[in-house]
C-alpha cells in the first residue's frame, strides 16, 4: 500500500509517493515565487503555495497511476500566515522564515529582559527567524488585519495548518508541536501553548490551532478540493523534523545534517529536554499517538542552498545547481576567496541578524570557478561550526540529506572538515520520505519504527581524506571572515 507525501518547502512543493519498501516510487514537483519588497524582508503568497501543492499533487498522481492510502505533509517551518476561516482567503502574503523586518521587536524586548524567560520556556532564542516576532510585526504594522484575528475571523498557522485547512475545505485547524515549537508560543515543558507567551506577544491563543499527534489519522481530505483524493491525513511534521524522521534517527544521539534552503543539524535527545549554552536551539522533534514527547538539539544555518540559487539566478554565473560540483572541480582550490552566504543574517552559532553576505580575498585571477568552489566550501565550514558547537566530531557518523547532498565535492568537504564519515542514503529527499513514514505509521502500513529503520539504504559513504592541519587552516580563515561579516546592517 502506497502513501502520498507532501513536501511544501520554501521555494516548491514537492508530492512523493513511497511504496511499503519504504521507496520513493514517483515524484512531482512545482515551484512558486519569492517576493522580496524590501532588504530582508521574504514573503510567499498562500494561494500560490496551496496551487504548488495541487499542481504537485496531480503530477505525482498522474505519474504513479495507482492509488494512496493516506497523506503525510511536512513544511518549511517558522513561516507564518493569515487566512479567512470561511473562505480560505489570505488578507496578506505569509512572512517567511528567512524574512528579518522583525530584528527591531527582537532587540526591544531584549532590551526589556524578556531574552532569558523567553529562552526558558522554548528553548529558542528571541529571533526574527520565529513566527510570534513576525505576528507581533503584522499588530503593530496593520492594525486593521490585526483587528481581525482578534476579533476571530482570521486564524493563524504555520504552512501545515494552512495546507491542511485548504485540503479539508476548512474543517480542520491543527498542527503538530514540531511546528508549534518554532513559533515562540510553545511552552517545551508542558508540550502545549503557553499563555505568557500569547500575552507577551500579543497573539490570541484561539487564534492558533489545536496541537494533534504527528502521526495518527488526524482527519480527512475533501475530494472537491484537494486533486479528486480522499484519504485520511495521517502524518504532520516540520521539514527539519520529518528529515531526521526520514533518516530513521529514531536513538538518542542520532544526528543528521539537511542540505536545503538553509543548512540545519538536528541530534535526537531522546525524551530529555537538552539545553545548550552556545547558541544551539532546543526543540521538539515529534509527539506519539500516546503522548510521548520526543526533543532534539538544532543547529540552524539559514543560507546554504539558497547560496547556489542566488549564484544561479542573482549573479547568473552557473546555469544550475546541478553544475556546481563540476565547475568548482577545475580548480584546485579557492586560492584564498571566502563566501561568508549571510544573505539574511547569521544563524547558529554566530545568531546576528545584522549580518550580511561577504566575498571576500578576490584577485585579478579570481574566476567564477572559484567563486563557486568558495560557496560549496561556506556550506561544509558552516556545518562544522554547528557541530562543534554540539560537540559531535571524530568518533561517530554524520547522515546527509537534501537536493545538495547530491553534490560528491560538497560530501567530500563535509567529510574533510569534519573529520569523520558522511553517510548519504540512496533517497536524499528525506524531508518528503519522514511525511510518508509518518503517514504509513499513522495508518498501519508500517507497524512500528524498527519497520521503518529497516528500509534505510546507504549510497554512499565519504571518509575524510584532507589533511587536518590544511583543512584547520581553511576553517580558520573562514571564522576570520565570518567576524568581518556581523553587525553589517
Amino acid at each position: 500500500m502506497a502513501v502520498l507525501a507532501i513536501d511544501a518547502g520554501t521555494t516548491g512543493v514537492t508530492a512523493l509517493v513511497v511504496d511499503e519498501q519504504g521507496s520513493i516510487v514517483a515524484k512531482g514537483y512545482q515551484e512558486f515565487a519569492q517576493h522580496f519588497p524590501r532588504p530582508g524582508w521574504v514573503e510567499h503568497v498562500p494561494e500560490e503555495i496551496w496551487q504548488a501543492t495541487l499542481e504537485a499533487t496531480r503530477s505525482v498522481l498522474a505519474t504513479y497511476g495507482g492509488q494512496v492510502s493516506a497523506v503525510g505533509i511536512t513544511n518549511q517551518r517558522e513561516t507564518i500566515m493569515l487566512w479567512d476561516r470561511e473562505t480560505l482567503a489570505s488578507p496578506r502574503r505569509a512572512i517567511v522564515w528567512q524574512d528579518r523586518r522583525s530584528a527591531d521587536i527582537c532587540s526591544r524586548l531584549e532590551a526589556e529582559g524578556r531574552g532569558p524567560r523567553v529562552t526558558e520556556l522554548t528553548g529558542l532564542r528571541l529571533d526574527p527567524y520565529f513566527s510570534a516576532t513576525k505576528l507581533r510585526w503584522i499588530a503593530e504594522h496593520e492594525p486593521n488585519t490585526w483587528a481581525l484575528v482578534e476579533s476571530g475571523r482570521y486564524a493563524i498557522g504555520t504552512v501545515d495548518s494552512y495546507l491542511i485547512a485548504r485540503m479539508t475545505r476548512g474543517t480542520w485547524h491543527v498542527t503538530d508541536v514540531s511546528n508549534a515549537s518554532r513559533t515562540l508560543l510553545f511552552d517545551l515543558t508542558t508540550g502545549d501553548w503557553s499563555d505568557e507567551l500569547c500575552d507577551l506577544f500579543g497573539v490570541p491563543r484561539e487564534a492558533l490551532p489545536e496541537l494533534v499527534p504527528s502521526w495518527g489519522v488526524i482527519g480527512t481530505t475533501d475530494p472537491r478540493t484537494f486533486a479528486g483524493l480522499e484519504v485520511p491525513i495521517a502524518g504532520i511534521l516540520g521539514d527539519q523534523q520529518a528529515a531526521l524522521f526520514g533518516q530513521t534517527c529514531f536513538d538518542p544521539g542520532d544526528a543528521k545534517c539537511t542540505y536545503g534552503t538553509g543548512s540545519f543539524i538536528l541530534t535526537n535527545t531522546g525524551t530529555e529536554l537538552v539545553r545548550s549554552e552556545a547558541g544551539l536551539l532546543s526543540t521538539a522533534a515529534w509527539r506519539s499517538p500516546e503522548g510521548e514527547l520526543t526533543y532534539a538539539l538544532e543547529g540552524s544555518i539559514f543560507v546554504t542552498g539558497a547560496a547556489v540559487q542566488w549564484l544561479r539566478d542573482g549573479l547568473q554565473i552557473v546555469g544550475s545547481a546541478a553544475e556546481t560540483a563540476a565547475i568548482a572541480a577545475t580548480v584546485d582550490d579557492t586560492e584564498g576567496v571566502v563566501f561568508v552566504p549571510a544573505l539574511t543574517g547569521l544563524g547558529a552559532p554566530h545568531w546576528d541578524p545584522h549580518a550580511r553576505g561577504l566575498l571576500i580575498g578576490l584577485t585579478r585571477g579570481t574566476t567564477r570557478a572559484h567563486i563557486v568552489r568558495a560557496t560549496l566550501e561556506a556550506i561544509a565550514f558552516e556545518v562544522r561550526d554547528v557541530m562543534e558547537t554540539q560537540g559531535i566530531r571524530g568518533g561517530s557518523s554524520l547522515r546527509v540529506d537534501g537536493g545538495a547532498a547530491d553534490n560528491d565535492l560538497l560530501c567530500q568537504a563535509q567529510a574533510d572538515q569534519l573529520g569523520l564519515a558522511v553517510e548519504r542514503p540512496r533517497f536524499v529527499e528525506t524531508t518528503g520520505l519522514g511525511a510518508a513514514f509518518l503517514a504509513g505509521l499513522g495508518t498501519g502500513v508500517w507497524a512500528s519504527t524498527d519497520d521503518l529503520r529497516a528500509t534505510w539504504q546507504l549510497d554512499r559513504r565519504f571518509e575524510p581524506v584532507a589533511d587536518r592541519t590544511s583543512a584547520d587552516a581553511a576553517h580558520a580563515r573562514w571564522l576570520d571572515a565570518v567576524e568581518r561579516a556581523k553587525g553589517w546592517a
